[in-house]
Parts: structure tokens; sequence; C-alpha cells
């Protein structure tokens, strides 16, 4: 009789606890239990900073100090980890289990072309010569859906849009055929389209090669569409674990009926997202509600709102990109982003942009917020030309009126500051507050009005979660008082329920001083329940706009109707039959 096949992950009671000063502690993870099996999804959901990554880092061996394995045990492929070498004897961390960090950007070498990162990992495990493991890494390329895959090759990760990195860190985890792959937050980038690519393929990777997979998200669509099982947690302590079908249909525990409630919707729009039972009361709340009546009170000029005008007219716009030529002498074949885009965004309304990864959705975002240039075409604010023909240099209240949410929260804050000073910058800098009291007040405001603790200002950025760095990065933004936002994928490593605050507060903003927002993304949910109107974008063209109920209802473009069809919603789960 054979022996039966060991779990690819057994975690059994596992508690990871952080020392603090004056001899306390703070325990991140608290008997944690779960199991994957050959061939299995394990989905492990939940808030922001509740111990997902945690969980996910104490695996890859990755656990930071001073953080400890305090109690439990993990056992990888039948083979336990040891916590003081922090891996199991016998497995080769990047061979046996392949990582996917939620950050592309900060897991791939600035200074090394994509080749190089591919093929390193191949030639030293696989023992693959050089031919060979480029051959490899091109049919990696072109199994994640890397477009030119031989060009992106000798491309360098600055190159690449935040969904081609995404697409090439999961490329590199799967490229020695590990038995265990850890996926924190693998589609956070990537737009709906690309998502199902990368979702059909892991789910095939685990169907044919065996393949167990823990992955980390907080998008309960991918969950549904692929889990097999799933671990909700909440504040270190899961609450609630089951088949897919199980917690998604029949959630017990009260936390995660109210998280799976705050899923938005994509087929109908709502006034206000729906938050978790206990949110939208407290400290958090009167922040909230006092940054709002700060800002209308201190809106400048007129009600944005009663005029129609367009605030941000893009016209005719053309980005090139050189695809080398950085040295001297040499010359690269030019690339068009953005090919001939022309729109417009009244005062107070929120536009969306939409569209694949590379479409081109962030070089116009740049491009308004003055960060590239265009190579023709101009770009207006308040009828005054900021960028391309005749643009005036921004100084002063043109600088401040434009403010933007970078999509990656982990590179948009300096590592080096505490953020009280990054989010006292703004403000000091614009002269909006009087003392530098006064600016403290406004930080530790802004803090608790996106829901983090005063005490936030304290500490320094690598101290935060994903999420919570987004959050910060959102405070910064509004910090400065400006009249439009440009919102390059606000809300892509939020979990649902912070998500849902961060949307009703710049809904708020919106209705309380006729805040303009530019919102770029690729969760269409969101677009739906957040834009007036949507433009929608591919490879560079602006296809279709229309407003949001008409593009959502009655789509025009064959490419638009597929990327609605591509949604991942909680209609369908895995393994459920489909309805007549």
């Amino acid at each position: 009789m054979t022996a039966p096949t060991p779990p690819v992950l057994a975690i059994e009671g596992l508690r990871v606890d952080y020392p603090l000063a004056g001899g306390e502690v703070f325990t991140a993870v608290e008997n944690a239990s779960l199991v994957i099996r050959p061939g299995e999804i394990h989905a492990l959901v939940g808030e922001s900073g509740a111990g997902k990554t945690t969980i996910g880092n104490t695996v890859m061996g990755l656990l930071e100090k001073p953080g400890r394995i305090a109690a439990g045990a993990i056992n990888i492929d039948g083979r336990r980890f040891d916590a003081t070498r922090g891996s199991a004897a016998g497995i080769v961390l990047g061979r046996d289990v392949g990582a996917v960090f939620q950050d592309p950007m900060t897991s791939l070498n600035p200074l090394f072309t994509i080749e190089s990162q591919l093929t390193e990992a191949m030639r030293f495990h696989l023992g693959l010569g050089k031919a060979a493991a480029r051959a490899r890494a091109l049919e990696l390329l072109e199994s994640v859906g890397i477009p030119e895959p031989r060009r992106r090759l000798k491309a360098y990760p600055h190159q690449l849009s935040g969904g081609q990195r995404q697409r090439v860190v999961i490329a590199a985890a799967l490229s020695c055929n590990p038995r265990l792959v850890v996926a924190d937050e693998p589609t956070t980038a990537l737009d709906v389209s690309v998502q199902a690519q990368i979702l059909k393929l892991l789910r095939d990777l685990a169907d044919s090669r065996g393949i167990g997979i823990l992955l980390v998200t907080h998008n309960m669509g991918v969950v549904a569409q692929i889990a097999d099982r799933v671990t909700i947690m909440h504040r270190g302590k899961v609450v609630e674990t089951g088949t897919t079908e199980e917690v998604l249909r029949r959630p017990k525990a009260a936390y995660a009926r109210a998280l799976i409630g705050a899923v938005p919707r994509i087929d109908q729009r709502l006034d206000r997202f729906p938050v978790l039972g206990d949110e939208g009361k407290g400290r958090a709340e009167e922040a909230r509600a006092e940054l709002r009546a700060e800002l209308r009170a201190r809106a400048q000029g007129p009600d944005s709102r009663a005029d129609p005008s367009p605030i941000l007219s893009v016209e005719n716009l053309c980005v090139d990109y050189s695809a080398g030529g950085w040295l001297p002498g040499s010359r690269g074949r030019p690339f068009r982003a953005v090919d001939d885009v022309s729109f417009s965004v009244r005062s107070g309304e929120v536009f969306g942009l939409v569209g694949e990864s590379g479409c081109g959705k962030t070089t116009i975002a740049n491009v308004v917020s003055g960060l590239v240039r265009p190579s023709a075409g101009r770009v207006l604010y308040q009828g005054r030309s900021i960028a391309g023909d005749g643009a005036t240099r921004r100084v002063g209240p043109l600088r401040q009126a434009i403010q933007m949410i970078f999509q990656d929260p982990y590179s948009s804050l300096n590592g080096r500051m505490r953020i009280g000073s990054i989010l006292s910058e703004p403000i000091l800098f614009y002269r909006l507050a009087d003392t530098r009291a006064q600016a403290e007040s406004d930080v530790a405001r802004l803090i608790e009005a996106v829901g983090l603790e005063a005490e936030a200002a304290q500490r320094f950025p690598h101290a935060f979660s994903g999420g919570q760095r987004q959050r910060l990065s959102i405070a910064r933004a509004l910090g400065a008082r400006p009249r439009l936002i440009v919102c390059d994928e606000p809300t892509s490593s939020l979990d649902v329920s912070v998500q849902a605050q961060i949307l009703n507060l710049l809904k708020d903003l919106r209705d309380a001083t006729g805040l303009t927002l530019l919102l770029i993304s690729h969760d269409l949910a969101v677009v739906r329940q957040m834009c007036d109107r949507v433009a929608v974008m591919r490879q560079g063209q602006l296809l279709e706009q229309a407003d949001s109920e008409t593009l959502f209802d009655r789509p025009q473009h064959p490419y638009t109707r597929e990327l609605l069809s591509l949604v991942p919603t909680l209609d369908r789960i895995r393994g459920e039959p489909k309805a007549a």
C-alpha cells in the first residue's frame, strides 16, 4: 500500500510575535492553521494588516527581524520548517518554493535586464545553459501574456508597465517548476484581461503539474474564480476556513459575512460603498467629517460643481518613447505609448480611464501631472496649457491644484522620512498651515480620516502593510487641498473594507467641495461605482467613451464588451454548476 502524498504546505497553530520597546509583544499571527495539497489553490483573505503577508513571508523564510515564530509548526512537502534556519531541510527557496511578491518594482532589480533576471535562477538551480535558459525565459514571457516577448527580454524593469512587471515576476516564480508557490496579491496591478490570463495560468499549473498555491489576496472575485479553499483572517486570527463555495455562499462568522458584503458590484451602481459593521463610527468617521468640512470651507474659487466647463482637456495627445538610445551614439526605435487621444473632464466629476496593462493610461496620468512631456498635442487645465504646445510653467497654485496618487505605495513614500514629515511636507510647502503645530494637527486628522491611528505619524513607511501605505499616499495627496486629483490605481492594494472607506471619502469630498478626479483603474466594479463618465483605451488609442451607466449597460466597442465579460465576480464560484 502506497503512502499518502504529503501536503505541499501544512501550517498548524502558527504564532508570530514582534517584540516591542518596553518588553511588550505584538502578535501578528495567532494560532493559524491551514493545509494545501498538491494541485490545490488555497486563498488567504482578510483586511490590510490581518497577518496574511506575514504568513506568506514566514513560509518563504523571509520573516523580518525582530519577528519570530513563537509557536506552531510548518511543514513544506512533508519536511519540517526550521525557524532558526528559515527553511526546511532539502527545500530550496526559489526552486521548490516560488514567490510572487505584491510589489513588482521592488522585487525586480532595476540594474539588470528582464532576460538576466529570468535566466539566473534557471541556470543556477536547473543547470541550464545560456541558450536553453533564454529559450525557456522566452517561453515563460509568452505564457504570461507579455507582448513582443523577444524585445521585452532586453528591456529593464522601468521600461515596462506595472502590469507587465507583475507578469515578469510571475514568470520568474514559475521558472524552476516549484512544488509550492506563495503568491502575495499576484493580480493587484493587472487589468481584467491580463488577470484572466494569469488566473487561468495559475489554475492550469495547479491542475496539470500539481503545484500547490498559497494565494494571498483581497480580491473576492479572484477567490471565487480559482480557489479551492479559503481562509479568512482578522487581526491575526483565523475566523473562518472551508471550501470556496462554503465560505462565500454560507459564511458563518459575522466578520466573514461583512467582508463578503463589502465587495463592490458591477451590475448596479450604489450611492455609497457598503462597509464593515463597525466601520463609520468612532474617531475615523469624526476625522473624515472634519476633513470634509475643512476642505469645503477652504475650497478655492467658486463652487466648481456649478461650472459645466472642462477643468481638464486633453487634445490630440501623443507620447513617444525610445526603446533604446540611452547610450552615447545609440538610437532606439520609438514606441508610441499614447496615440492621438482626446477627452475632457468637467469640474466636479469623476472621469475614469480603463484598459489593459500598457495601453497608455498611466502615461496620460504622468503627462497631466507634469512628470512626462508629450510628443504632440497638449493638456489644458482651466483653459491654460500645462503640457505640450504653449505650455506655461507650473508654479505655486497651479502645482498645488493638481495632485497625484501613485499606483505603487512602496516606492512613492520616502523610506527615510517619518510619516508625519511626509504628510506635513505639502502642507508646509504650500503654506496651508500658519505654524508647524497646526500642520501636525492637520496631519493627525488626515491619518485618522483614512482609517489609521494618529500615532502612525511617528513611524516609518516600512512599518506599514501595502494597503496602509496606500492610505497614507492618499492622505498626502489630500493634504495639499487640490482641485484635481489624478488617481492611478488608488485602491489596487487595498482590501474591500478599506477600499470602501477610501472611495466613500473621495465621494464625500467630491460632493462637499467639487473635487475633480481622474480615476485610472483596472477594477471595473470600482469604476462602475465611482465614475460619471468612462473612456476605454487599448494600445495607446481611445476606443470608446460614454457616461458610466451607458458604457456598462450598453457597451458599443467589442473590446469593451470583452473586458466586461472577464470581470471576476462572486456570482461565479469555482466548482458550482453554471446557471441555466
